[in-house]
């Protein structure tokens, strides 16, 4: 079972098909999918909600739907690349809900329940090193550049590499 998180504003919840198309229109936004790839059809965005689905089983953490007023936004939690041991804090958020905070509420959520419940010890980001949105942040969530863990990411279009990668510790 997918544990619930509330903050202020919003609620991190399971994912449940209401939510498939609204995620649909997120992975279809062309704004947000600027610095992530190219742009999701509906069946990619729904193998994508099977696959955060099925983080949660196997890991006991994952990608939670963030709603807003019961509303699908976008996602964040926690994941585990299959290219790196690391547990990794992410979010993806409709470009019509981007400058409100909603990102930064989120990911604090998450990665207190990644520390306290979880009882991970570090949890890093990475993005594009032109994604100034997302370094912003982790930023604000009070993650720190490592100027030394840059890379480029093994799945990422060649105009977006390398990645910067930041971390935050327990």
């Amino acid at each position: 079972m997918i544990p619930e998180l509330r903050t202020d504003r919003l609620v991190l919840r399971g994912w449940t098909d209401a939510d498939r198309p609204a995620y649909a229109a997120v992975n279809a936004d062309p704004l947000v999918m600027a610095t992530l790839g190219p742009s999701m059809t509906r069946e990619q965005s729904d193998a994508h909600v099977d696959r955060m689905i099925a983080h949660w089983a196997e890991l006991g953490h994952g990608l939670w739907c963030v709603a807003l007023d019961g509303e699908c936004i976008g996602f964040t939690g926690l994941a585990t690349p299959d290219f790196m041991p690391v547990v990794e804090i992410g979010w993806r958020l409709g470009s019509a809900h981007w400058g409100n905070g909603y990102a930064p509420e989120a990911a604090r959520a998450a990665l207190a329940f990644g520390f306290d419940e979880r009882g991970l010890d570090e949890v890093v980001s990475f993005t594009w090193a032109g994604n100034t949105k997302s370094r912003r942040v982790m930023e604000k969530i009070g993650m720190t550049l490592d100027p030394t863990a840059g890379f480029d990411h093994p799945r990422a279009q060649p105009d977006l590499n390398p990645h910067v990668l930041y971390r935050i510790h327990r």
